[in-house]
């Protein structure tokens, strides 16, 4: 009988053990796939860093050894692990593939009863690192006009673009305020990569002053996309950062003075209603396209009498000549009502029509570089996106939200057929370089 008991209890401690061991392999397989995984995207990230395959397959290796080091701390659960040398491969179209593996072994407890000495678990990730065409568009209106600002929106821009090759990724560069100006469009030809040190450059020498056309900003990124580059990579993004909701749209624009007649430029209001009855009051500037200052088409234009527009156009019109086969409406009734003729008799402009048509213009034109299968993410900053503001006092953050096309974002606008990007909010400076790093994580996750 004692020698059944005996027995019987060997069995229930190895089973004991086995439940025992079972259970803390499950824990350390689970951290060592959190720390592949991680450390599989940070070498994607890290890939782009050098001007050589071989500078940056070693970039990749460090990174990706450096997070999974943070990410499995020595000793966890008393196992003891390797991590073995990352693998990364070039390929001729562009792709970059690096592998990770792991292996963790940890002495076992009572399952030695069994025989079974050493627990061993191990893993593997790998992370495609695609060719990329990129549109990066930043804002650079009036309300970022502070010097801590202004250094943390070129130090955190600067950052962003160190995530890209500049040997195969294709970026074009381009700031907006009034207007839009290509700093550094894509290469002629369909070359691949890109001048990062013009850029930086560019970047840090950015002045902030205008108000905020966004669309334009917008037209401008779809066609540096679409008409630049004719031989298009497996991604297309379009990375949209800005601090505020659109007030201001640019089109030739009737106006009831014969000096100004049909002038193209910029119909400008402000975030806030102005003040007076049914809010129409006549909004400010008309500008040339592409002209940051507030510098007006012609001295006979600057008067209020003179600056009066009879209507607005049907269509956005900028570019029409470039582009006739896409049409943006600008007097609408969905999603917000923008009437064509201006308050009566003396049609002056409405500033509900200009702030709606602003905001329209933005929706539609990000709806459509989607539907040509552009994904656009966005970033937001500061406290000016989460109050509402213009005239349906709108959260400028759901119009981002919009153009992304984040599920979180308001329902009108939400299209899941079409490619899902990525919002990311920024409420202080400090909180710029991780959502830019976000974006770049998310953009090196996508695969065709």
């Amino acid at each position: 009988m004692s020698i059944i008991v005996a027995g019987a209890l060997a069995l229930l401690l190895a089973v004991l053990g086995l439940a025992l061991d079972a259970g803390r392999g499950y824990m350390i397989k689970a951290k060592l796939d959190a720390a592949v995984d991680g450390a599989a995207i940070a070498a994607g990230q890290s890939v782009t860093r050098g001007t050589n395959q071989t500078t940056q397959t070693a970039s990749a290796q460090q990174a990706a050894k450096a997070f999974f080091a943070a990410n499995f701390p020595p000793g966890y659960l008393g196992s003891s692990v390797t991590l073995a040398t990352p693998s990364v491969a070039f390929a001729t179209d562009g792709t970059v593939t690096i592998g990770i593996a792991a292996q963790a072994e940890v002495p076992t407890t009572l399952t030695q009863l069994l025989g079974f000495n050493v627990l061993k678990v191990a893993t593997t990730s790998e992370s495609v690192r695609r060719d990329l065409d990129m549109a990066f568009v930043v804002d650079t209106t009036t309300s970022m006009n502070s010097t801590s600002v202004q250094k943390a929106v070129r130090t955190s821009s600067v950052d962003f673009l160190n995530n890209f090759d500049v040997t195969s990724d294709r970026v074009a560069l381009m700031h907006f305020a009034t207007g839009t100006v290509v700093d550094v469009p894509f290469k002629a030809g369909n070359a691949r990569g890109f001048d990062r040190t013009a850029m930086t450059n560019t970047i840090n020498g950015y002045s902030f002053s205008g108000n905020t056309n966004s669309s334009e900003a917008l037209w401008n990124a779809r066609w540096q996309l679409n008409h630049v580059i004719t031989q298009p990579s497996s991604l297309r993004v379009i990375v949209f950062f800005s601090d505020g909701a659109p007030n201001s749209f640019s089109s030739t624009i009737p106006q009831t003075s014969s000096a100004c007649t049909s002038n193209t430029g910029t119909l400008t209001s402000s975030d806030d209603p102005p003040g007076g009855p049914n809010q129409n009051d006549n909004p400010g500037g008309l500008y040339r396209l592409g002209v940051q200052t507030s510098q007006s088409i012609s001295s006979s234009c600057t008067s209020s009498t003179a600056a009066m527009v009879d209507r607005l156009p049907d269509n956005y019109n900028a570019h029409a000549a470039s582009e006739p086969s896409v049409t943006f409406p600008v007097v609408t009734n969905s999603p917000r009502v923008v009437t064509k003729d201006m308050n009566g008799a003396s049609y002056q402009v409405r500033y509900q029509n200009v702030n709606r048509a602003s905001r329209n213009l933005l929706e539609a034109m990000a709806a459509q570089a989607r539907a040509e299968g552009i994904f656009v993410f966005a970033l937001g900053y500061g406290p000016l996106l989460t109050v509402g503001k213009g005239a349906d006092n709108e959260k400028g953050e759901d119009i981002l939200k919009c153009i992304a096309n984040v599920a979180d974002g308001p329902s009108r606008c939400y299209n899941p057929k079409q490619p899902v990007g990525v919002y990311c909010y920024a409420a202080t400076t400090d909180d710029l370089k991780p959502c830019y790093s976000q974006l770049a994580s998310a953009i090196l996750r996508i695969s065709k």
